[in-house]
């Protein structure tokens, strides 16, 4: 992989989508559909992440899928505007961080995009992704992650996932202690960092992990709304944020 620097104006023409989750906690409405399919404002969750990926040109995107696999192979055909390569984990769930070991070959030998298939935002003055792209500095980090702060979350009920010093390094949150800072279900990793895994179970946590004890694991602050569906109440959580902000910019 040629090394860029920040000035090389690099963005990722790939892109992984983890879409392979089993969606207990929305039951019963993935009892009849996969969660990724589930609809806000009448449209599937999984489109507004191929939505932000097609914006910034990305052109061949990895979905993995597991559960009822044959209705996101469906729904994922109707997609005309990119080349989407299903990675079939019907036999074993891979996690997010064997996901994308399985991926890798897909996934080319540059920088790519990781999407969470049900948390999404609605940018700000700035698109999100361009501005992780913008923000991408490959000398010193190997992943940077979509950070929102509480303020800006919808549908987020937790502690805070990590801290963040001033020049956007992060650490984890140490325990007993609260941060404002949630990842938001994006970021930009290198391929390198999966080399010579298996594709076999395991989280990202992992990989974000290994970034933190290099100190090359960044985080660059979302513009918007960040929005996570992870049951049910959230749905009408979600659709009243889009009025909300359809409001603010009026």
């Amino acid at each position: 992989m040629t090394l860029r620097s920040k000035d090389a104006s690099f963005k990722p023409k790939t892109a992984m989508i983890l879409a392979a989750g089993l969606g207990k906690r929305m039951r019963p409405i993935t009892s009849t559909m996969p969660k990724p399919l589930i609809e806000i404002r009448g449209r599937a969750l999984i489109d507004y992440g191929l939505d932000a990926l097609a914006r910034n040109g990305v052109e061949r995107v990895v979905v993995n899928v597991h559960y009822m696999a044959d209705l996101m192979r469906a729904h994922l055909r109707k997609r005309k505007d990119m080349e989407i390569v299903v990675s079939d984990e019907t036999d074993l769930l891979l996690d997010s961080g064997g996901g994308i070991v399985k991926a890798l070959p897909e996934l080319g030998t540059d920088p790519f995009y990781v999407l969470n298939a049900d948390t999404f935002w609605i940018d700000g003055y700035r698109d999100n992704l361009d501005l992780l792209a913008e923000l991408w500095e490959p000398a010193r980090m190997d992943v940077s992650l979509l950070i929102a702060e509480m303020r800006q979350s919808t549908g987020y009920d937790g502690n805070g996932d990590f801290v963040m010093d001033p020049s956007g390094r992060l650490s984890r949150v140490p325990e007993r202690v609260v941060s404002p800072f949630i990842y938001a279900g994006g970021a930009i990793m290198k391929p390198e960092l999966f080399e010579g895994m298996k594709p076999e179970k395991f989280s990202l946590n992992r990989i974000f992990d290994q970034a933190i004890e290099a100190e090359r694991l960044s985080g660059v602050r979302l513009d918007g709304v960040w929005i996570t569906v992870g049951t049910p109440s959230a749905i009408p959580l979600a659709e009243a944020a889009f009025v909300a902000s359809a409001s603010a910019a009026a």
